[in-house]
């Protein structure tokens, strides 16, 4: 078990590092807007998608409607050629046509902030559930995506395979100080350095706490 003075160590070398790095686009899109329906969509468009596309995308979709009473009044093939290629892009656009409705007949057109509320949304998961929480509501929670349930096992901060997991883990180690920016922090970092193949072990900070570079690089020299 790593300590919590060597974890804020590593949050605080991981933070420095990624400020050379843009943002994720979810992130983005909250510190522009500071609007929770437009993190949702936003976050649902990203699904599977590269951060490139769903900025195209988001602003396409954006400039249609930029509220749920406006996304309703859509043709459902008006959203698809707005955010085409996104990854699954018909799926999404019956989606968020769906996550429309039920926002405008059950909460007033407003994005809830409580957890269950967001996750009776068909296709609103945990991940997007706590994004939605953290950078739509500024809610300390930690939201994690494949970056942050990849990178704390290769720390050797947890031992965890779902995300649900390594989140619950998370928050037993982690100062709460440091819950609310994790994710996109970790998603600069994963993308750009501690990458899913071949991470860039070279240029990264924090190689002496970490157990993944000590075992793959550190035993073979």
């Amino acid at each position: 078990m790593k300590s919590e003075k060597e974890i804020s160590k590593v949050i605080e070398l991981v933070k420095k590092e990624v400020r050379k790095f843009k943002n994720p686009i979810v992130t983005e899109v909250a510190d522009l807007t500071k609007d929770p329906f437009k993190v949702l969509i936003s976050c649902i468009l990203s699904l599977r998608t590269k951060d490139q596309v769903t900025a195209k995308a988001s602003k396409k979709l954006f400039e249609l409607a930029d509220n749920p009473y406006g996304m309703v009044r859509l043709d459902k093939r008006k959203i698809e050629r707005a955010i085409y290629p996104v990854g699954f892009y018909k799926t999404k656009a019956k989606r968020i046509k769906e996550i429309c409705k039920k926002l405008i007949k059950e909460y007033n057109g407003k994005v809830p902030n409580k957890s269950e509320d967001l996750m009776s949304f068909k296709g609103v998961g945990l991940k997007t559930c706590n994004i939605v929480l953290t950078y739509g509501f500024r809610k300390p929670v930690i939201a994690v995506d494949t970056h942050l349930n990849r990178i704390p096992n290769r720390l050797g901060w947890v031992k965890t395979k779902k995300p649900e997991e390594t989140q619950r883990e998370l928050t037993k180690i982690i100062p709460k100080e440091y819950w609310m920016n994790l994710n996109d922090t970790f998603v600069t970092f994963g993308q750009n350095i501690c990458r899913p193949v071949k991470p860039h072990c070279w240029e990264c900070p924090v190689t002496k706490y970490c157990d993944y570079y000590k075992k793959v690089y550190l035993k073979n020299k």
